[in-house]
């Protein structure tokens, strides 16, 4: 079963240090409840409690110990006389550790001696001990019960924008489900964050584990994973805005409101934003958290070491702290007085309170700060998926016919669809949508990333305007403009110093006053906010890292037009400016300045000029400096060189963001012209062109991968444009199961326009399969018609595409599983499928499945449960029997049936043969064709070359090249083997008519009328028509090769033949045959072919 976690998003949250690591903002939902997750935890308490966990019976002469959990008095006290020699007791229940307490070692005293003393005497003595150990319990609840009090309060409401009582949410109304997965995607990421998101948006997978945030600290159901597998630190990653803060607060909420994690008795936040202001202080961990959290003050501080403590590190790449894990201070005791860096390496490490569970939050490129062997479970959130953007947009729109327009809009606007992934920008987009929607129905809505947060700015600028008591508009606009300017100053310097989370001596270094702060964050509360922490310090942020960008690039062009800024004087026109800017952009090697590039190009657009004017001192016209970029960030895509996937792609949306659509169309012809075999593109230039095609508005008709001149690596990044074209063309694409997770992904796409999926002849296995239709059951998938032809395929894939068909979602209507070997046991589990009144298959072709008579039998009873659908029906090349032939014609003559085409042509007993070799054929070489300097076996299964010419008569057949024809005309289906000794051979399939004589006309694959594989040693050549093909040698090739001939289909296969029979397929040609073929063989120079010994079964001339 699949989980997720869920997660809340008011306006403000959290802020960050570093651009490269992570500032969580919270959006807010609208009313609606939405479950969190199951909790059956009262009902286990009441189970657990009439029966000690120790001896599984009723318990007898019940006591408790300190975490409330209780067991037979001799029971314990026998599983803590085991105990003696360790340094701790835990609980047999929970695992929650804690010293030996003195009233415990009197308790166990007495029970040891309890034979000889008086009875009485022991009754008082427990009666005593038990008075004093719940003087101490009793102490503890009443500060576990405070603690959780603060907690509650602290984290139960949000503030949406301003935090004024009206604006107050209650944490529980509004929290929405995220996608929490264990693992990670791909490791430490260093492109930018909005990029690693829109790549995440397309590659969720099916097969992802998703947790729930309260099990965070709970084993794994994985096989291999026990309950008892302890989990004592969990590292959670995800980018800025993705609902890192929010999950931990929920988390806390559902603790301190008694529905989650009750054996838990402390939960401490300790945010590094905060720990930041200590971090040149000395504190013992004891006093470090009475600092955060005062009610502490009546414990103990032994009593950390007897209770579950959870810590919860919030923002790791917040951290201005050094983290020591090699050359550390060994802190062992809560009262040991250290460094703050100290303390946490400690904590993590396992010597501080080695029980104790730790729980860390980081944007990915923090991440790797904490040595992996510290960290027993990595966690991703990885933000909205299809549904839950859709979710949102309905919770928080309460007029549906505005949410419906909105919605409608974004999925057009493909990049601010993808962009929606991340929570804070459906904050963003929606804000700004409903309020432009409000105002004018008619209005127009922004189409660009730029567009989108310039309304955002212009909503914040008006709503200060309401609020500020200025009503001259002169001053009122100059007042705007000196607030704006001043955050954009702060956010370009903080920017380039790679701060997104500042403190009062950053702002002074700034510009801006200390005292002046709290108004600048007063009057633009959804843009800069400034936060009271630890010991009332102040820290300062903006609500989210696209926001400083967009700021920091407004500055760049705000400085530009106003001559302000030294360093710009020295670009005489805006075109260099931009050329500067991008070739800093594309040399940086984690993309942080992607997002400060798309948003400066945008803002420069003349347009979007007039939005910002009264902001502006004055708009100037760009266009011929736009025209000079975007033609400079063209050639800069084009060449390619030494530029990355993540920079290509980034060039490629700056020119959306400047509305040029024009390698967009480019990129469309060149897909659809031969251009793109002549050049072998790189695997980062296919990985570009996936993504413009992705984001094109306009589907591709036909998008055929073997027309690709690219690596095996280039074709699978080549894969995610199927999402946006009508008909997918992968056959004879060498690919195997670990392609189809990218394939999987393509169909699961939103909005996806794919229809028509070919997979013919690829080593897909049934675990591609699976894969593969697990993109099929999602909601998004229409495709209609699936080809699988020679994929590998055993009757086990059947269940996988049976439970497909019966599937309400699926949308197939065509299903071609042809030459997979799926015998009778297969074709049952499929009619189970056919049998579904779900089932909407019109067209199933099963040739050569190594079906029988009892195989039909299932079909034609699938037909009669379910005979309104199927019209055509293929099971030719199988071996059906009279009896199969009879019972299947009776459905195609029954009126109640659709089927309207039956096809069993070619059925015989020796079809019941695994693989290609069903279509084994016999074939003798025709010595009137061999060239003199080719000598034939007696049995003319041979040819070798011979220095010395033969004495041959003459004939007009004879060619003139080392080449040798067979005598058998060959049309239907056909396979042979050949195998060489020497340097290499030439085999080949050609018509009768091919020149004997003059050169090229009469050489195999150099014309039109043949068709030819060169064999060498570990690589061939495939070549018609003098195009040729160089082909790596698969990794175990022989000098052995396979031919599969379908002359109706127009498929000429050949295959690589191993020392066990297996096939490797080399290259396939596809054409249209004419005419009657004939196989054939070129010799080299001291080497020789021999047709390999196969039973004549089938060949049809």
């Amino acid at each position: 079963m699949e989980h997720r976690d869920t997660a809340a998003y008011p306006a403000a949250s959290s802020v960050s240090v570093k651009t490269n690591k992570s500032m969580d903002f919270p959006l807010r939902f609208s009313e609606g409840v939405v479950t969190f997750e199951p909790s059956c935890e009262r009902d286990y308490q009441i189970c657990v409690e009439s029966k000690c966990v120790v001896c599984r019976e009723v318990l007898k002469d019940p006591v408790s110990i300190t975490c409330g959990h209780s067991f037979c008095r001799k029971c314990i006290i026998c599983y803590w006389e085991k105990l003696r020699q360790a340094e701790y007791f835990d609980c047999p229940h929970c695992k929650k550790r804690s010293k030996t307490h003195s009233v415990l070692q009197t308790v166990m005293g007495a029970s040891s001696s309890a034979g000889s003393a008086d009875s009485n005497t022991q009754a008082a003595l427990q009666e005593e001990t038990g008075d004093l150990q719940k003087a101490v319990d009793d102490k503890l609840q009443r500060v576990r019960d405070k603690h959780k009090t603060r907690m509650k309060n602290n984290y139960e409401s949000l503030f949406e924008g301003m935090k004024l009582q009206e604006n107050e949410t209650l944490l529980n109304r509004i929290y929405t489900q995220l996608y929490i997965i264990e693992g990670e995607s791909d490791g430490v990421n260093e492109e930018h964050e909005v990029l690693q998101m829109e790549k995440t948006a397309r590659t969720q997978l099916a097969q992802d584990t998703s947790i729930y945030c309260n099990d965070i600290f709970k084993a794994s159901a994985k096989a291999g994973c026990e309950e008892k597998d302890q989990i004592k630190t969990v590292l959670t990653k995800g980018i800025a805005g993705i609902g890192k803060t929010i999950s931990v607060q929920k988390f806390i909420l559902d603790w301190a409101e008694g529905k989650a994690n009750q054996d838990v008795d402390f939960m401490f936040l300790l945010p590094f934003r905060e720990l930041n202001l200590i971090q040149d202080r000395q504190y013992s961990l004891h006093r470090l958290l009475l600092d955060f959290y005062p009610e502490l003050q009546d414990l103990d501080s032994k009593t950390y070491e007897e209770c579950k403590i959870v810590f919860i590190f919030d923002g790791l790449d917040e951290s201005r702290i050094t983290l020591m894990f090699s050359d550390a201070q060994k802190v062992c005791d809560v009262t040991e007085t250290s460094s703050v860096g100290v303390l946490m390496s400690n904590l993590m490490q396992g010597e501080l309170l080695p029980s104790a569970l730790i729980w860390i939050t980081s944007r990915p490129a923090a991440a790797n700060q904490i040595p992996s062997k510290y960290i027993n479970r990595l966690t991703e959130i990885q933000g909205f998926n299809e549904p839950q953007k859709e979710e949102y947009f309905r919770k928080r729109i309460s007029d549906q016919h505005q949410a419906n327009r909105i919605i409608s809009h974004i999925r057009k606007a493909r990049s601010l669809h993808i962009m929606c992934h991340i929570p804070v920008f459906c904050w963003i987009s929606s804000t700004v949508l409903q309020k432009l929607l409000k105002e004018d129905l008619s209005a127009e809505i922004p189409q660009t990333l730029t567009e989108m947060y310039i309304h955002f700015l212009l909503i914040q600028i008006n709503m200060r305007n309401q609020k500020y008591e200025e009503r001259d508009p002169e001053k009122l606009l100059k007042s705007n403009r000196e607030v704006i300017v001043k955050l954009a100053e702060v956010a370009f310097k903080q920017l380039r110093k790679g701060n997104v989370m500042f403190y009062e001596e950053d702002l002074s270094e700034s510009g801006i006053d200390i005292t002046d702060a709290s108004v600048y964050s007063g009057i633009c509360t959804e843009i800069f906010k400034e936060e009271s922490v630890i010991h009332q310090r102040k820290v300062y942020s903006f609500i989210h890292l696209s926001i400083q960008e967009f700021l920091a690039a407004f500055h760049v062009f705000y400085c530009y037009l106003s001559c302000t800024m030294e360093t710009l004087k020295v670009f005489d026109s805006m075109h260099y400016l931009y050329k500067g800017a991008i070739d800093k952009a594309i040399g940086s090697e984690n993309g942080h300045l992607d997002l400060f590039l798309r948003f400066l190009l945008g803002i420069s657009l003349e347009s979007n000029q007039r939005l910002l004017q009264d902001l502006l001192t004055h708009t100037e016209n760009s266009s011929e400096s736009i025209r000079r970029t975007t033609q400079y960030i063209k050639e800069k895509i084009k060449d390619g060189h030494g530029l990355s996937t993540e920079r290509s792609i980034n060039l490629f949306l700056c020119l959306l963001e400047v509305k040029d659509q024009s390698l967009s169309r480019e990129i469309q012809e060149f897909v659809k012209s031969d251009k793109h075999s002549e050049k072998k593109l790189s695997p980062a230039q296919c990985s570009t062109i996936a993504y413009m095609l992705q984001m094109s508005e306009e589907a591709l008709d036909e998008f055929d991968l073997k027309r690709y001149n690219t690596s095996d690596e280039g074709r699978k990044r080549l894969i995610p444009a199927a999402s946006n074209c009508t008909k997918a063309l992968f056959a004879d694409c060498r690919f195997t199961a670990q392609y189809c997770d990218n394939l999987s992904s393509a169909l699961e796409f939103s909005n996806t326009a794919l229809r028509e999926l070919d997979l013919t002849n690829n080593d897909l296995k049934d675990s591609g399969v699976k894969m593969l239709f697990d993109g099929l059951k999602s909601p998004n998938c229409q495709l209609q018609i699936l080809r699988l032809p020679s994929c590998n395929l055993t009757g086990q894939s059947c269940e996988i595409v049976s439970s497909d068909l019966q599937s309400p979602n699926c949308a197939l209507r065509e299903l071609d599983l042809s030459n997979n070997d799926l015998q009778d046991s297969g074709v049952k589990l499929l009619s189970d499928g056919l049998k579904s009144p779900n089932c909407q298959l019109q067209i199933l072709r099963l040739s050569g499945c190594m079906v029988t008579e009892e195989g039909c039998g299932f079909v034609s009873s699938a037909l009669s449960s379910n005979p309104s659908h199927l019209r055509e029906l293929d099971l030719s090349y199988n071996h059906p029997g009279q009896s199969g032939v009879q019972r299947l014609s009776d459905k195609l003559n029954d009126p109640n049936c659709s089927l309207q085409t039956l096809n069993v042509d070619h059925g015989a007993e020796f079809r019941i043969t695994a693989g290609l070799r069903k279509y084994a054929c016999d074939l003798t070489l025709d010595p009137n064709t061999a060239h003199t300097q080719v000598i034939l076996s007696e049995d003319k299964k041979m040819a070798k070359h011979t220095k010395d010419h033969q004495s041959y008569p003459d004939h007009p057949e004879r060619f003139e090249c080392l080449q040798v024809l067979c005598g058998e005309s060959l049309t239907g289906r056909c396979f042979w083997e050949a195998e060489w000794i020497g340097t290499g051979t030439e085999i080949s399939v050609s018509y009768k008519g091919i020149s004997r004589k003059g050169g090229s006309d009469c050489m195999f694959g150099f014309n039109q009328k043949s068709w030819n594989l060169s064999g060498f040693y570990k690589r061939f050549i495939a070549c018609h028509n003098n195009n040729s093909t160089d082909i790596p040698a698969p990794s175990f090739s022989s000098n052995r090769v396979g031919v599969y001939l379908d002359w109706s289909a127009g498929t000429l296969s050949f295959y690589s033949v191993s020392d066990t029979h297996t096939l490797t397929h080399i290259h396939t040609f596809n054409t249209t045959f004419t005419e009657p073929v004939y196989a054939g063989f070129g010799v080299y120079y001291d080497s020789s072919v021999s047709l390999c010994h196969m039973v004549q079964q089938g060949c049809q001339t």
